[in-house]
């Protein structure tokens, strides 16, 4: 008696076949996703997360294209024509970017979509501003990003030395204004998407293998429980309005039901599928990464103070 054969690995996902997944979904118009507010937030929620569900680094460049276009619309601007756009604002370890007599200098670290994309809205103090990533002064440093996880989102750091720059908004703009709340909300139904997606490889896994013990089970009924909460948060919070105490617990919300899914997930499995499915080990990689833009008790205390204050 012969053992099977293994099943034939798939391709492996590099940042030149997101990027190219990302540029052929651009042009489909499967990128224009409602705005957020009103009744269409649910609708574009829905979308986020199913990016998240398909592939994690791909959704994170839809979900930065999708908020900085809905950032223009709040400005009352329209995105360049056939432009992919994503947003940087990280200031990391002391680093960000200024605008200095209309030009912006510094280095922003996190930026993803490196190569891929056209154009970005960096936060620059207390600006926010548009920078055309063309011009030959905009220096990208991929190999800042060491990570594993996420390592198709075509990140790294950018050098910013003198590049002009459009403001978007008035100072302090960015952080005041109302979406920036609904932003935050939409980065959570990406997280909860990359949950689902590691359910489905364990639910894979099991049916593969016929069934499932009492203690297996008992994970497959608590991961089903937390995305469930966590979907119901979000669901009601898309009904709006979305202000920071909502935004705050739909990201506590799906950043626990992440933690959740990932410490269940290898119980049920063991180490087979990590070890031999190519997509199952790169999810459960990539969501730990993504999910800790959730910055855990800091995020949790900020949201224990809006509860407080809260009458």
């Amino acid at each position: 008696m012969t053992n099977a054969p293994p099943k034939p690995l798939p391709p492996p996902r590099t940042s030149s076949s997101i990027a190219a997944e990302l540029r052929t979904l651009h042009t489909a118009g499967d990128l224009d996703l409602p705005l957020p507010g009103g009744s269409h937030t649910a609708r574009r929620w829905a979308a986020l997360a199913a990016f998240g569900r398909r592939d994690l680094a791909l959704a994170r460049l839809a979900e930065g294209h999708a908020d900085a276009v809905a950032i223009l619309a709040e400005a009352g601007l329209s995105p360049a024509a056939g432009a992919l756009y994503g947003v940087w604002a990280a200031k990391s370890g002391g680093t960000g970017a200024v605008l200095e007599g209309g030009a912006l200098t510094g280095t922003v670290r996190f930026c993803s979509g490196l190569s891929v994309l056209d154009r970005a809205l960096v936060a620059a103090g207390d600006r926010l501003v548009e920078a055309d990533l063309a011009d030959p002064r905009v220096r990208r440093h991929p190999d800042a990003w060491q990570a594993v996880g996420m390592d198709a989102s075509d990140s790294g750091d950018v050098v910013f030395d003198g590049v002009p720059g459009t403001p978007v908004g008035p100072p302090g703009w960015y952080v005041a204004r109302p979406g920036f709340a609904l932003g935050g909300a939409g980065v959570a139904a990406v997280w909860l998407g990359g949950a689902a997606g590691v359910a489905d490889g364990v639910l894979a896994y099991l049916r593969e293998r016929g069934g499932a013990d009492e203690h297996q089970l008992a994970h497959v009924g608590a991961i089903h429980t937390a995305l469930s909460a966590a979907d119901a948060v979000l669901a009601r919070a898309a009904r709006g309005p979305v202000d920071p105490l909502v935004a705050g617990t739909c990201r506590a919300a799906a950043e626990r039901a992440a933690v959740e899914v990932l410490e269940r997930a290898l119980k049920v499995t063991g180490p087979t599928p990590a070890c031999r499915d190519r997509r199952f080990a790169q999810r459960v990689a990539d969501l730990p990464v993504y999910v800790r833009q959730h910055h855990a008790e800091r995020d949790l205390a900020a949201l224990g103070r809006d509860v407080l204050a809260t009458p």
